[in-house]
C-alpha cells in the first residue's frame, strides 16, 4: 500500500497542499482490506485517511484515541486466558450472561 502525503507551500499567501511525499507501510492483507471497505463505506479514500491522521498529530501533538499500556492484572490475564484458564464457553449470550450471574 501507497500512501502520498501532502508537503505544505505558500502561493499567492495561501497554503497549498502539494502531493509530493510518499509514505510507504507494511501490513497484514486482510487488515488492509477490511479497513480499506471500512473507509469505503464512509466515502474516505486510504490516503485521506492517513492525511486526517497526519493533520491530527500535528495539530494537537496527541494520538486520536486513548493508548494505555496493559498494567499487571491485565498481563496476568492475558497470560492466563492464554493458557486456557479461567475461560468461560458460552452457547450465547443468554447462557454466557447467566454463568457470569449478569
Amino acid at each position: 500500500m501507497f500512501v502520498r502525503l501532502g508537503g505544505n507551500n505558500l502561493i499567492h499567501g495561501k497554503l497549498k497542499m502539494s502531493k509530493s511525499t510518499f509514505v510507504r507501510i507494511r501490513m497484514d492483507r486482510d487488515l488492509k482490506e477490511q479497513a480499506e471497505h471500512a473507509l469505503s463505506e464512509l466515502g474516505i479514500t486510504p490516503t485521506h485517511a492517513v492525511t486526517m491522521l497526519y493533520k491530527y498529530l500535528a495539530h494537537q501533538r496527541e494520538w486520536p484515541v486513548e493508548l494505555k499500556v496493559p498494567n499487571a492484572v491485565t498481563h496476568q490475564t492475558f497470560a492466563e486466558t492464554d493458557k486456557g484458564i479461567g475461560l468461560i464457553q458460552a452457547n450465547n449470550i443468554q447462557d454466557m450472561f447467566d454463568k457470569l450471574g449478569i
